[in-house]
């Protein structure tokens, strides 16, 4: 079985208010882009890696790239369909039953021990599996001008995060019945899935897996890798 590594970057990351997209932005003294890509080649030597990019991209440079194997595939207009033709660019060459792990290109601080947690589960489940954080905060469900409307449960609610990872057929599958149907609902490779019917695997992951979405979260990501980087807690989740 070939393990191929989807990370779609084709986003402009308008929330960042920034000159670039967010995964060009510096942290700690490297493009996003190249950090997040780093952590998923110390997990996955060896594996193929498609990159979903703009064609109209001037930030890009391939020697962030060097030792690893990879293809680049067009972004398209949403992140499903940046990851469908990223499936696209596979075809002919990838397997119906090879695996398939989907990464935010924004999150730079998923650590070795829950990427290879999520393959190791994601190959045994044939629904596929995606990591995941139980909700901690209370949830409010909003009504007519922002005022709560009630409050929600948080039993058995969790935070979908990346890797997501599912064979190569149920995926593309997925994603072409979205697709038909204008990628409504579909939000991540795992709502694709379940609209199909299928139930994936929830995998425990690390909070500290954050998403950089706003200008706040460069910091704080920058704080997640140092305390990473430290004996006591380092890239790969150990203590």
């Amino acid at each position: 079985m070939t393990l191929y590594i989807i990370v779609p970057a084709a986003g402009v990351g308008a929330r960042m208010n920034a000159d670039r997209p967010k995964q060009y932005l510096t942290l700690a003294g490297e493009p996003l882009m190249k950090r997040t890509l780093e952590r998923l080649s110390m997990a996955f030597e060896g594996a193929e890696l498609v990159l979903g990019l703009s064609a109209a991209d001037p930030w890009f440079d391939s020697s962030w790239l060097d030792g690893l194997r990879w293809r680049r595939a067009p972004g398209g207009n949403s992140r499903a369909d940046t990851v469908r033709q990223a499936l696209d660019a596979l075809k002919g060459c990838a397997h119906e039953d090879d695996l398939v792990l989907v990464h935010d290109v924004a999150r730079p601080c998923v650590t070795v021990a829950d990427l290879l947690a999520l393959k190791a589960a994601a190959q045994a489940s044939p629904d596929g599996a995606l990591l995941s954080a139980p909700v901690a905060d209370t949830m409010k469900r909003a009504g007519e001008g922002a005022r709560v409307l009630r409050t929600e449960s948080r039993e058995r609610l969790y935070h979908a995060l990346t890797p997501q990872g599912f064979c190569y057929g149920l995926l593309s599958e997925a994603l072409y019945r979205a697709s038909e149907h204008g990628n409504e609902g579909i939000t991540d490779e795992a709502s694709a899935v379940e609209a199909l019917g299928r139930s994936p695997q929830l995998v425990p992951g690390r909070r500290d897996n954050i998403k950089v979405t706003h200008p706040e979260d460069l910091a704080l990501a920058e704080a997640i890798l140092a305390a990473q980087s430290t004996p006591s807690t380092d890239s790969r989740g150990m203590t």
